[in-house]
């Protein structure tokens, strides 16, 4: 495939969306070819599956369900908006990918990185991400953002514990390790201006130095 998958990743609150958005137009400014998406969503059927999981009111959704939806929404995602644009040569910018589910189900959750990982390999058929953005901020900053946002939707994860979200910021700590190649840190605390040029620089140093 010739176009290029780049993934923003972070906790709540991290501002990796709106960083997406801007960088969006800014690239399609200096003409590159760019399509944005999220996940779970980004077509019909995976923002159905979206309703479900992020539901405030579905509490007793277990560990293991949420983490076989989100491999679901992922697949069709896949198939329907992500493969045909990297076919097409184009720029995807993705809010979160499966390192969010290794981060929240398998680490947070307790069900083991490695075993959401095996679900996960099935659902994407080895299409792991050119280049991930992880947004580094300490979780209570992040969910103070969010307090402070009264536009943000509320979704189930932002009902979590505080123990929650420290451990799914202990879990991207462990991702940057293991993929160092792949995952580069974004400062996450500094204004949205200087996180919007650390990000930009970023994608376009990766783009010059890996031409398709």
């Amino acid at each position: 495939m010739s176009g290029y998958f780049i993934t923003f990743e972070g906790g709540e609150g991290a501002g990796k969306t709106t960083i997406l958005h801007s960088l969006e137009k800014k690239l399609q400014d200096l003409g590159y070819d760019v399509l944005s998406t999220r996940e779970p969503g980004g077509i019909d059927i995976a923002e159905k599956i979206r309703n479900i999981i992020l539901n405030p009111e579905h509490t007793k959704m277990d560990g293991r369900t949420e983490a076989l939806l989100y491999a679901a929404a992922r697949r069709q995602h896949l198939v329907e908006k992500v493969f045909p644009a990297l076919e097409a040569g184009k720029i995807i910018l993705c809010d979160r990918f499966i390192d969010s589910s290794l981060a929240y189900q398998g680490y947070a959750r307790g069900l083991g990185m490695e075993e959401v990982f095996a679900i996960n390999q099935f659902a994407i058929q080895n299409a792991i991400p050119d280049l991930t953005l992880f947004f580094d901020i300490e979780p209570k900053k992040g969910l103070e953002r969010i307090s402070a946002n009264k536009d943000r939707e509320r979704n189930r994860l932002d009902l979590e514990n505080m123990q929650f979200h420290y451990d799914v910021y202990s879990a991207y700590k462990q991702l940057v390790d293991r993929f160092p190649d792949r995952i580069q840190v974004i400062h996450a605390e500094n204004t949205m201006e200087k996180v919007e040029q650390e990000s930009l620089e970023m994608i376009l140093g990766y783009l010059t130095n890996n031409p398709s």
